[in-house]
C-alpha cells in the first residue's frame, strides 16, 4: 500500500472585486497518496519546493469574460509556476528524483495529470539556485528577453525607460539594455529600490514615482531628448505620462498593467494621440507564445550568471502559509525583487 501524507493547500475562496485580501485564500489540509494512481497514464506526482508569486495572478481571481489567462476555480487550490521534485511518475520522460519546473498547485504535493497543460520541464542547469528556474531562467527571464529583444528591437545608443524596474522582469530588462549599449532609467516605489537600481543593477538613473509630483517633468528630466523604448509593467498614469515623451518611431513593449488590476473601473489614457503623431509602435505580448525562444535566453544568461556579470534579486517568503501575504504584497510594492515562496527545501 502506498504511503499517505498530509497535503497543505492554499484554497481560492471565491471571485473578488478590487484589492485582494489574505482572507480570499484559505489554508486547508488534505491527504494524498505518494503514488500516481493506476488509472493515470503519463502522470507525474511532485513535491513542491518553490512557488512563484506574480501580478498576473490577480486577473485569475476575477470572473472576467475573455480573460487572457485561465481563472482560478473557487474552493480549489490556487496554482502557478513552481519548482518541484518528482516523487512518482508513470510518464516515460520523468523519473523519481527529477527536478522540474511546471504549473503546480499552491500546495505541498501536486498530481500533474497532463504534462502539456502544466508545461512541465526537467531542470538541467543545477549549478544555479533552484529558485532561478522560475526567475531569471524562467518566465520572468523569458518575459524580459521577449519584450526587450523580440518586441522592442534595441539598438546601441537607444534610451530606455523601465517601470516597476526592480520587479522580477524589470531588473532584467534594465541589465539587458545596458548589455545592448543603451541608456536606461527605471522607476520604483521606494528610495532604497532606486538606490539598488543604480548601484547593483547599473541603471544610469532612476526615480521614486511616489515622490514625484509631476511624472511628465520627471521623465523630461531623465530623458531631455525623449525615449526610444518604454518597457511598460504598470500602465495607467505612468503610461499616460510616457507617451508625450516618446521619440518619433519609438517602441513600447506592453508587459503588464499592475496599476490597473485591482481597480473596479480602469483608468483612461488621455495621450493616445501621440501614438499616431509620433508613429509609436506599441505592442503587447504574452510570454507563453514565445516558449520556442527559451534556448536563446539560456545562451544569453547562463554564461553571464557563471561569470557574475548579471545580478538577480529575490524576495523569498518561508512556508506555504506565507503565500497569501506574499501575493498581496506585490500590489503595494512590499517585495524587493522576484517574489517567491519556499514550500520545502527538499
Amino acid at each position: 500500500m502506498s504511503k499517505e501524507v498530509s497535503n497543505k493547500q492554499i484554497i481560492f475562496k471565491d471571485y473578488i472585486h478590487g484589492f485582494p485580501k489574505e482572507s480570499d485564500m484559505i489554508l486547508k489540509t488534505s491527504i494524498i497518496k505518494l503514488k500516481v494512481p493506476d488509472e493515470c497514464n503519463d502522470a507525474v506526482l511532485v513535491k513542491n519546493l518553490y512557488l512563484s508569486c506574480d501580478p498576473y495572478m490577480r486577473s485569475r481571481m476575477s470572473k472576467i469574460d475573455d480573460n487572457y489567462v485561465p481563472i482560478f476555480t473557487p474552493s480549489e487550490p490556487m496554482s502557478g509556476d513552481g519548482v518541484a521534485k518528482v516523487v512518482d511518475s508513470s510518464h516515460p520522460d520523468f523519473k523519481k528524483g527529477d527536478l522540474v519546473t511546471a504549473i503546480i498547485g499552491w500546495e505541498e504535493y501536486t498530481l500533474i495529470k497532463s504534462t502539456e497543460t502544466h508545461f512541465i520541464r526537467k531542470i538541467h542547469h543545477t549549478n544555479v539556485p533552484l529558485s532561478y528556474h522560475i526567475g531569471i531562467l524562467g518566465v520572468p527571464g523569458m518575459t524580459a528577453y521577449t519584450g526587450f529583444y523580440e518586441i522592442s528591437k534595441p539598438q546601441q545608443g537607444d534610451t530606455v525607460f523601465v517601470s516597476a524596474a526592480l520587479g522580477a522582469v524589470g531588473q532584467l530588462v534594465g541589465q539587458f539594455a545596458k548589455l545592448s549599449g543603451c541608456y536606461v532609467v527605471g522607476s520604483a516605489g521606494t528610495r532604497d529600490k532606486v538606490d539598488l537600481l543604480k548601484t547593483k543593477f547599473g541603471f544610469n538613473d532612476a526615480f521614486n514615482y511616489r515622490e514625484e509630483t509631476d511624472l511628465d517633468a520627471a521623465l523630461k528630466r531623465c530623458f531631455p531628448d525623449g525615449i526610444d523604448i518604454y518597457f511598460d509593467n504598470v500602465g495607467g498614469e505612468m503610461l499616460d505620462a510616457v507617451l508625450p515623451n516618446m521619440k518619433f518611431n519609438s517602441r513600447i513593449a506592453t508587459c503588464g498593467m499592475i496599476s490597473q488590476y485591482n481597480l473596479k473601473q480602469a483608468e483612461g489614457v488621455r495621450n493616445l494621440l501621440y501614438i499616431m503623431a509620433k508613429q509609436i509602435r506599441m505592442q503587447g505580448f504574452l510570454v507563453y507564445h514565445y516558449r520556442h525562444l527559451y534556448p536563446k535566453l539560456l545562451d544569453l544568461v547562463a554564461p553571464l550568471l557563471e561569470e557574475g556579470e548579471i545580478a538577480y534579486v529575490e524576495d523569498v517568503a518561508e512556508g506555504l502559509e506565507s503565500a497569501p501575504a506574499a501575493l498581496i504584497g506585490l500590489f503595494s510594492g512590499r517585495n524587493v525583487g522576484k517574489q517567491l515562496v519556499r514550500v520545502a527545501s527538499d
